[in-house]
C-alpha cells in the first residue's frame, strides 16, 4: 500500500512520461493524405521513367546517334541534356525516398524537404525545357507536354508550398 506522500511523485512521473500531444489537428490525415499519394506516385513514375530512359537513350546506338558529330541527328547539347536529365532524375528519386522516410518518422525537417522538392522540380523542369528548346529536333517533336509539366509544377508549388509553411496540421505533426 502506498502512502499519501508518494502519490504526488507518481502523478508527476506519469505526467512527465506521457507522450506530448500538440493542441489542434495533427497526424497524417487531412490534406497530408494527398501528399502521401503524390510522393508514392511520383516515386513510381520516376523509377519507370529512369528505366525507360536507360533503355531507350543510354544504349550505345541511340547515344552515338545523338552525340556523334557524323550523325544527322547530332547537336552539341544532346549529351549534356541527357546526362542532366539522368542525374536530376536519380537525385529526385533518392531525395523522394529520403522525404518519404522523414514523412513517416514525422521529422520536423519534412516541411522544408517538401518545399525543396517542389521548388527543385519546378526549376529543373524549366531548365530542361530551355535546354531542349535549343535543339531543333527536340523543338520540332515537342507536343506541349513540357509546358503542361511546368504548369503542373507551378500549380503544385502554389498550393503545397504555402500549405507546408502555414498548416497547423503540418506544424503539429512534424515535430520530432
Amino acid at each position: 500500500m502506498q502512502t499519501p506522500e508518494h502519490e504526488p511523485l507518481q502523478d508527476s512521473y506519469r505526467e512527465s512520461t506521457r507522450e506530448y500531444r500538440p493542441l489542434g489537428v495533427s497526424g497524417l490525415g487531412g490534406w497530408l493524405i494527398l501528399t502521401q499519394i503524390g510522393l508514392f506516385l511520383s516515386l513510381i513514375l520516376l523509377a519507370a521513367h529512369l528505366n525507360e530512359t536507360r533503355l531507350l537513350v543510354l544504349n550505345t546506338e541511340t547515344w552515338t546517334l545523338l552525340t556523334s558529330v557524323e550523325s544527322d541527328f547530332y547537336h552539341p547539347l544532346w549529351g549534356p541534356v541527357i546526362i542532366y536529365e539522368c542525374v536530376y532524375n536519380l537525385f529526385i528519386l533518392v531525395f523522394s525516398v529520403y522525404t518519404i522516410i522523414a514523412f513517416y518518422k514525422k521529422r520536423a525537417i519534412l516541411p522544408r524537404l517538401m518545399i525543396i522538392l517542389y521548388s527543385v522540380s519546378l526549376a529543373a523542369g524549366i531548365v530542361d525545357y530551355l535546354l531542349l528548346y535549343q535543339i531543333p529536333m527536340a523543338r520540332e517533336v515537342e507536343d506541349g507536354s513540357s509546358i503542361r509539366g511546368i504548369a503542373r509544377s507551378v500549380i503544385a508549388c502554389a498550393i503545397w508550398i504555402p500549405y507546408f509553411m502555414k498548416s497547423k496540421r503540418v506544424r503539429n505533426t512534424f515535430v520530432r
